[in-house]
């Protein structure tokens, strides 16, 4: 695939390959730190690992390079810790495959939202400080990265740290799609807007899907279904709508976040359970969606299993989180005057034949049509509509680390 280039409208697609270049690409949780090490000059992975538990008595640390895999356990104080951890495998004299850490020319982070600070940005006191406003809307994610970031920073002041938000793949969603029905000011000076999220990933998508039509310039929806979801609507690889709004916890309902929600609830709720703004806000964003609703999990696996042995509100949960999908879907499809092509990615778009089929269901008048037995019996990339299907439907793996890893090496070249 060819490389991305950064620019002043953002990040587009690109020629050439900075031969050599090594990019760190790291995913942080609150207390996980996941990477992969990318070798630009072929899109390679070399290497991918993973730490859980930061900060407990027992971190559980796994790596893989090539075929060798390594587990081990210990203390890690926090991600700079993680950090350090993970240059020590990539760097180890009998299994690493790097002769030094100084062969890391940065590390990029998947970022979550800054505001109005978005697109590809050099990790700065500024940036920083943009990611810290909006902490009360991105809770689960801007925290952990801007303590890893300054830790970083701290312990590794030779490596650039490159922030890649999520929110610069939208940029392009005109201003009717943008503004909330609320006072202009609220948007142009406290960024109340439609920002959208999954960045790198609807990118990925979009870009593949224009391959697989052999047309960079077709009408895509990316469905983007996991632990967290949105779709994406795209003309020639560009975003034109999407379902998340100002905060990750909008649009389809998430495994544990809420999705869309009156706001108007919140006095209501407060004052039936005498909890807090506070309190309430963290039920909403970790405490409901499909784990909400089934009272069980907020994995669709588990809800699949559980919804076939006759548990309602896991079957209920599964119900609402579809007619969402396919509530959303239709409305992309009016903006877009119709699609070419369907693509269903993350942890339940590749894997779950069950929603795909749930989503898709009865929408041949709409020009979709799914083979059932391909939609079963999906491995990997796959076409899963029939033949005479207006718009095809794929099952593509997303490659959001490949997209983190291409805008730092454009962002690198750039100076």
């Amino acid at each position: 695939m060819d490389a991305l280039r950064v620019g002043s409208r953002g990040v587009e697609m690109g020629q050439g390959k900075e031969s050599g270049v090594k990019i760190l690409v790291a995913n942080l949780g609150s207390t996980s730190f996941k990477y992969r090490l990318l070798d630009m000059a072929s899109e390679e992975q070399l290497a991918r690992g993973g730490i859980e538990r930061i900060g407990s008595a027992q971190s559980d640390c796994f790596v893989e390079i090539g075929d060798q895999r390594t587990e081990t356990t210990g203390q890690v104080r926090d991600h700079a810790d993680a950090v350090q951890i993970c240059l020590e495998q990539l760097t180890d004299p009998q299994r690493g495959c790097l002769a030094d850490a100084a062969e890391v020319a940065a590390i990029g982070f998947k970022a979550v939202h800054g505001g109005g600070v978005s697109g590809v940005q050099r990790v700065t006191d500024s940036v920083l400080e943009a990611m810290q406003e909006m902490s009360p809307v991105a809770p689960a994610h801007n925290p952990p990265y801007i303590d890893a970031m300054r830790r970083l920073a701290e312990r590794f002041p030779s490596i650039p740290l490159v922030a890649a938000f999520e929110t610069g793949f939208h940029q392009t969603i005109p201003d009717r799609l943008k503004y909330y029905a609320v006072a202009r000011e609220w948007g142009d000076r406290w960024h109340i807007k439609r920002w959208g999220f999954h960045g790198a990933s609807h990118r990925f998508i979009g870009f593949r899907c224009g391959q697989l039509l052999d047309d960079q310039t077709a009408r895509v929806i990316s469905c983007h279904l996991g632990g967290s979801s949105s779709l994406c609507a795209m003309r020639g690889g560009r975003s034109v709508a999407t379902t998340m709004g100002m905060s990750p916890q909008t649009g389809i309902p998430h495994n544990n976040r809420v999705g869309d929600f009156d706001p108007f609830v919140l006095p209501l709720m407060m004052r039936a359970t005498g909890k807090s703004l506070e309190d309430v806000l963290a039920d909403l964003a970790s405490r409901s969606g499909l784990l909400g609703l089934s009272g069980l999990s907020g994995d669709v696996r588990d809800l699949e299993e559980a919804a076939g042995q006759g548990h309602a509100d896991a079957r209920l949960a599964l119900d609402v989180f579809v007619s969402e999908v396919r509530r959303y879907l239709g409305g992309l499809l009016v903006e877009l005057g119709g699609a070419d092509l369907i693509a269903f990615t993350g942890g339940i778009g590749e894997n779950s034949a069950h929603v795909r089929a749930a989503v898709c269901a009865d929408l041949g008048e709409l020009g979709i049509d799914l083979d059932v037995d391909a939609n079963a019996a999906v491995q990997s990339e796959s076409c899963i509509s029939t033949d005479s299907s207006r718009t095809q439907v794929w099952v593509v793996p997303t490659n959001e680390e490949l997209i983190v890893a291409r805008q730092a090496q454009a962002l690198l070249n750039e100076g």
